[in-house]
């Protein structure tokens, strides 16, 4: 089996955008992965405050196979990330910096994407490890914020924007810097229909491919067409 870590950058490189699928049920969550899978998504997180969010997890790994990355979301604490292993989640998102949940999500050979909002947090989390970092709560800042933080940030660790994302807004963050995206409750939200969920998953991939392109390095660009 190879890395999480590789399997990350594979699969953000594949496609930018991460499927939150904050409140989903175990009964639902393979219908909804299917149809997220088929329209592009290749990476997906159930976060822990859902219903029976381990089920869910192994659910969602066992058909999902290599073809997307599963993991949890709202991951608090070491006791946490142990159990995502144990159900078969191969990445850890958190809203916080937290330098024992990412430790504890490298030790077990998991994909560590902590959140942060300020330079300090995001070097703290960069200097425990994290394979990436998660601008959280991405409404509450602006695109001018990603393109301040990149300039200073390694190039080699992805910064994804996640809250208040729309298709119609990912564009500006892109061209801001961004190297992905977290979608919630535009994409997922309790009661939310596999179809309606894959279609929305479409128009998020739509609207990054027409918008914008993926370079060699793996940062998103603004499109030249």
């Amino acid at each position: 089996m190879t890395l999480a870590a590789d399997d990350f950058a594979r699969h953000l490189a594949a496609c930018p955008l991460v499927a939150v699928l904050r409140g989903i049920t175990p009964g639902e969550v393979a219908e909804v992965g299917a149809a997220l899978i088929a329209a592009g998504i290749r990476i997906l997180e159930v976060p822990l405050n859902s219903p029976e969010p381990f089920e869910s997890i192994a659910r969602l790994s066992a058909l999902a196979g290599d073809q997307a990355l599963v993991g949890a979301g709202t991951v608090l604490d070491v006791a946490s990330v142990e159990r995502v292993a144990a159900a078969g989640g191969r990445l850890v998102v958190s809203p916080a910096t937290d330098a024992a949940v990412i430790a504890a999500t490298i030790a077990l050979d998991m994909a560590s994407l902590p959140g942060f909002f300020t330079p300090s947090e995001a070097f703290a989390a960069i200097a425990a490890g994290a394979h990436g970092l998660k601008f959280f709560p991405a409404e509450a800042g602006s695109p001018a914020v990603i393109r301040a933080l990149k300039a200073v940030l390694p190039r080699d660790v992805p910064v994804l924007a996640v809250g208040g994302m729309t298709p119609e807004g990912v564009a500006a963050w892109a061209a801001a810097g961004a190297d992905g995206f977290g979608l919630g409750a535009s994409l997922y939200r309790p009661g939310t229909s596999a179809e309606a969920a894959g279609a929305m998953a479409a128009r998020f991939v739509a609207a990054l491919t027409s918008a914008s392109a993926i370079t060699p390095s793996g940062a998103i660009t603004p499109s030249r067409d």
